[in-house]
This record gives structure tokens, C-alpha cells and sequence, in this order.
């Protein structure tokens, strides 16, 4: 009887395990994105020669010359190649560094960090998670609670207005 009892309890328990972990696994498997990979000259046909020097090769726009640099509308920015949310309007600010900046992305998911050390110094790139587009590079110097300056080129995101 003694043995019955234990080894039910032990089977209850195996399954409760089983299921959790299942459900885990399921939840891992839905946060995934789903990655877009092209060749070059897939990405050539639909992005313009400047979006495809900074999203492809890591180039930057100079600075002060982008046309997000300024604009101060509320939405939200996304990928110019694969159209992934990146940033909330309500993140932007006015760093005076030039590119577009935000204090924070709008989800951890939709952001790879990369460490480069290209130019002689090292800083920490961003990446589109989806596409792996270089979108520009995060600093420590920005406002609170963040700290962070998300310093992103204008060539490398596209802007959807929010509904009024």
C-alpha cells in the first residue's frame, strides 16, 4: 500500500514536470523571430544604395544629415529592410549627436548588441534582430532611467505615424 501511494505521488509529480517543461518550451519557441536572410543582391534590389552602405556594410550617414535627426512625431521607428518595430517615438530625444537617438528600444527581442571594434575604438553595435541590419551603436551616456543612447542612423529606419 506504502509503495503504491509513493509511486502515484511520484508519477503526479513526473507529470506535472513534464508538462511545465513542455510548456516552457512552447513559450521559448514563440519568442523566437523568425530571421530573413538575402544576398547582397537581393538586398540591393529593394533598398537604395545609402540604406544598403548602412545596413549591409555597417556605413553611417554623416552626421546632422539624416532625415530623423529632427522629426519629433509621434509612432514608431522600424527596420528599412525587413519592417521589425525597433524604437517608440516617446524614446526619442534630442542628444545634439547628430543621428536619431532614443533612450531605450521597444523590445529586448527586436535588438542584437554586437561588440566593434572597428576605427581604432570599441563600442557596442546594434543590430536588427530579424534581419541583422546595422542600425548604428548604444552609448552610456544617455538620459535616465535608461543611461542609454541608442544613436541610430536615418537610413537604416522607416517611421509609422500613430493613428490619431
Amino acid at each position: 500500500m506504502k509503495s503504491s501511494i509513493i509511486f502515484t505521488l511520484l508519477f503526479f509529480e513526473f507529470m506535472i514536470f513534464s508538462c511545465a517543461q513542455e510548456k516552457s518550451e512552447n513559450n521559448t519557441k514563440t519568442m523566437e523571430i523568425d530571421k530573413i536572410e538575402k544576398t547582397n543582391e537581393e538586398w540591393r534590389k529593394v533598398l537604395t544604395p545609402m540604406q544598403f552602405f548602412v545596413t549591409r556594410e555597417s556605413g553611417t550617414e554623416s552626421p546632422f544629415t539624416g532625415k530623423f535627426d529632427k522629426f519629433f512625431e509621434k509612432g514608431t521607428y522600424i527596420c528599412v529592410c525587413c519592417k521589425q518595430e525597433l524604437f517608440e517615438s516617446d524614446k526619442k530625444y534630442n542628444s545634439g549627436c547628430g543621428w536619431p537617438a532614443f533612450s531605450d528600444k521597444k523590445s529586448n527581442k527586436n535588438i542584437s548588441l554586437k561588440r566593434d571594434s572597428s576605427h581604432g575604438m570599441v563600442r557596442t553595435e546594434v543590430r536588427c534582430s530579424k534581419c541583422d541590419a546595422h542600425l548604428g551603436h548604444v552609448f552610456e551616456d544617455g538620459p535616465p532611467p535608461t543611461g542609454l543612447r541608442y544613436c541610430i542612423n536615418s537610413e537604416a529606419i522607416d517611421f509609422i505615424p500613430k493613428q490619431k
